[in-house]
């Protein structure tokens, strides 16, 4: 078999609640997402998505994902797409860094390699560690009683696990983690996630004044050395995002005993192949995750869940159904979520189909 074709389409996601805000003032109202197809000589096609969180979160931008695959998709043609050590290797020697660009091409192929095997993707990837995902809900960065009465309405919907937008002013954000947490239940899980946004100073004060809280602390400051500065002051269980972007900063962080949970974001390490990689590597030295990526729709929130599902539950802290977030459905088969879980399709590859009348026309052709 041999890929012959990319085709990717752009398509808007707008937000349920209209906007989304995180650390330092930035927001989006609706996600520019990229669903990719590659196409095989055998008539199989795969698919997938990728979806950055703007252009001021990490290294990565909408726009990027298409320039990036009008550059690689050449270099792809005539591969096959089951050979998918051979083909990131490929990958990363025909074009260097940018992970994002490569991960839909690799999930699209997992798809491929899952619909010639009749399996879906969780099998390959280990197989059904647990039959449903519990997920965690991301509360958009506003005043402490606006963000407190969200969670509330989320708990009702079966949630417990809740990801708190901080990385503001301190003051604001010390008041934002009080206000949640005494919302919540014993049990319930409170992430202040301030992605980037605080200085050294600001996160060592907001974790002080927090100290009575059961609260996890993510991804305080722009720079490793940094967060780990902070992790050494605090007893708070700490979460990494950002800094953990391959196995490299990875295998570094569990040498230094630099945190309690990564942020595993699939699209962020290059996708499914090399998060597959650094969930082993979680598993077998105890460290659990938050499965997930960076935003997305339908796809991208199957290709969640089936890494999720073929984790291990006690390393799976937590993972996310993005498209209940969104108004656009843009595949069939794709995760619903119930009473605060979700689960996979038992269909070979991802188990989805595109709903190509939510897409229109292909942006990217080539072969």
């Amino acid at each position: 078999m041999k890929i012959t074709g990319i085709k990717a389409w752009k398509v808007g996601l707008p937000l349920r609640e209209g906007r989304y805000n995180w650390s330092n003032g930035n927001f989006i109202e609706v996600f520019d997402s990229t669903v990719v197809a590659v196409e095989t000589d055998a008539g199989i096609t795969g698919y997938a998505e990728c979806c950055p969180l703007g252009s001021a979160y990490l290294p990565a931008y909408a726009h990027g994902v298409r320039a990036g695959l009008e550059e690689i998709g050449p270099k792809v043609v005539g591969l096959d797409p089951t050979d998918l050590n051979v083909l990131n290797r490929h990958m990363d020697s025909v074009l260097r860094g940018h992970p994002y660009v490569k991960a839909p091409i690799d999930i699209a192929c997992w798809d491929i390699l899952g619909k010639v095997s009749g399996l879906p993707v969780y099998k390959l990837l280990g197989g059904a560690a647990q039959e449903k995902v519990a997920l965690y809900r991301a509360i958009s960065q506003e005043a402490p009683e606006v963000m407190a009465k969200k969670i509330a309405g989320y708990k009702a919907e079966g949630y417990t696990k809740f990801q708190l937008k901080v990385g503001g002013d301190a003051d604001q954000d010390i008041d934002r983690i009080r206000a949640t947490r005494n919302i919540l239940d014993a049990g319930d899980i409170l992430v202040a996630d301030a992605n980037t946004g605080w200085t050294r100073a600001e996160a060592a004060r907001i974790a002080a004044s927090v100290a009575d809280l059961d609260v996890y602390i993510e991804q305080p400051c722009p720079t490793y050395e940094e967060c780990v500065s902070v992790r050494r002051r605090t007893a708070r269980p700490f979460v990494l995002d950002e800094v953990i972007d391959g196995v490299a900063s990875l295998q570094r962080a569990l040498a230094d005993d630099a945190m309690d949970i990564i942020n595993l974001k699939i699209s962020k390490v290059g996708g499914l192949t090399k998060a597959r990689l650094m969930r082993d590597i979680c598993v077998a030295s105890g460290t659990p995750m938050t499965i997930e990526d960076t935003w997305g729709g339908d796809i991208v929130t199957a290709t969640i869940a089936h890494l999720a599902r073929s984790t291990p539950e006690e390393f799976t802290f937590s993972a996310t159904d993005f498209n209940s977030y969104g108004t656009v459905d843009i595949a069939h088969g794709a995760p619903r979520r119930v009473d605060g879980f979700m689960t996979t399709s038992d269909a070979p590859g991802l188990g989805i189909e595109p709903i190509f009348d939510a897409l229109g026309n292909p942006v990217v052709v080539i072969g």
